[in-house]
């Protein structure tokens, strides 16, 4: 098998699947937004996303789609839409699918990789959930509390925990608790050679009031750096960056940790932060300041851990030259910059192959080195282009 990582279109959303080189080929699938439009088959406009994601999707004995792990990476809209219509949520001998046709079954979650600010989220009145968000909620504290039960979770009842929780929150959930600055690399509850992931964040949250707020917003995305195997030796292993909504604040503190020991941030493979918002490398506003905002250079240097040939991807829109953000220009130019020196490559799931016709982004993970593969031939694009264009004479 080839290790893929899969960059669906998704307007201003994050929607990723990784799948690893083992047989059969595991999937972590990180965010959702699956937006309604994509739904309607009746709308020509925006992809259906879902179907391309159940098409890469393993089925289990009982010919259900799944995934191993699913990461939600911080509870926002952008990345949690779809959540209810598409997947599974309950005990598996709640499933209730298996007589429908493969395209309307629901997709197993076998294990929930969940940050527990989460659940601290659900209650603040300024930070409500959307419905969405609210049914991932309820499904983690539903595991969380089969855990605390059994003291083991099986298939659909599994689930990890990213990061401390305050005041002893989490102390009892050793075994399926990761803690800041852990790697681990387990998923569904089995060891597997092929990955590693290192959580960078989000990181223990103090008792104090205004770190509590700075981490119940975009701050308290899951950052994670992922090492993925190429090949069953595992000696050719590429790192994958992904960081939610993770903004300025954040990088600075990530490179303040760790600007003695860089290679911790280094990636071949980055999905940029929030959506190529220029809040993720300025404390000043896009919009407001234009051309004169200021770079944080210690957040530009958290992001500027690329290796030779990375290639950094934008998960939205399509990126215009004015005083839009997310995203902005300005912030695909840094992260053009940061990719000069090492040859690397920017690209943007709202553009590729065409604006007009965006196609998921595979980036086969090979034994060289991650390869950009659009996954849609753009010949079928071109041809839709070429029957709408004016005919000469």
């Amino acid at each position: 098998m080839t290790a893929t990582i899969t960059f669906f279109p998704v307007g201003n959303g994050d929607m990723a699947l990784v799948r690893l080189a083992d047989t059969p080929s595991t999937a972590i699938l990180i965010d959702i937004n699956i937006r309604s439009a994509a739904d309607d088959p009746a709308d020509k406009e925006v992809r259906d996303v879902a179907k391309d994601l159940r098409a890469r999707l393993p089925r289990d004995a009982k010919g259900r789609p799944y995934v191993d792990a699913f990461l939600l990476s911080h509870p926002d809209k952008d990345h949690c839409t779809g959540l209810r219509t598409h997947f599974h949520l309950g005990p598996l001998e709640d499933y209730a699918d298996d007589d429908k046709p493969d395209a309307e079954k629901r997709i197993v979650i076998r294990e929930m990789w969940s940050s527990p600010i989460v659940f601290r989220r659900a209650r603040k009145v300024h930070h409500v959930l959307c419905d969405d968000a609210k049914a991932w909620a309820a499904e983690a504290r539903r595991r969380v509390r089969y855990y605390r039960s059994n003291l083991w979770a099986g298939e659909g009842n599994r689930i990890l925990i990213l990061g401390e929780d305050k005041d002893g929150k989490t102390d009892d959930l050793g075994p399926i608790l990761i803690k800041s600055g852990e790697k681990f690399n387990r998923v569904n509850g089995t060891l597997n050679d092929y990955f590693s992931a290192h959580l960078l964040a989000p990181s223990l949250v103090s008792n104090d009031d205004d770190e509590v707020d700075l981490r119940a917003k975009n701050h308290s995305s899951v950052i994670l750096n992922f090492e993925i195997a190429a090949t069953s030796v595992g000696m050719n292993r590429y790192r994958f960056l992904t960081a939610g909504d993770a903004e300025v604040a954040i990088w600075e503190r990530l490179w303040d940790r760790y600007k003695d020991e860089p290679q911790v941030l280094e990636y071949d493979i980055l999905e940029t932060p929030h959506h190529c918002s220029w809040h993720v490398l300025s404390h000043d506003s896009w919009s407001e300041y234009g051309e004169d905002a200021e770079v944080s250079e210690k957040a530009r240097s958290a992001l500027a851990q690329a290796r030779y040939g990375a290639k950094i991807i934008a998960s939205s829109k399509p990126i215009r030259d004015d005083d839009g953000d997310p995203p902005c220009t300005r912030a695909k130019r840094e992260y053009e910059s940061i990719l000069d020196p090492v040859y690397g490559k920017f690209l943007c799931t709202g553009e590729t192959p065409y604006t007009w016709a965006p196609s998921p982004i595979d980036i086969d993970i090979l034994a060289a080195g991650p390869k950009v593969r659009v996954a849609e031939a753009a010949t079928a694009a071109a041809a839709t282009a070429a029957a709408a264009a004016p005919r000469a004479g």
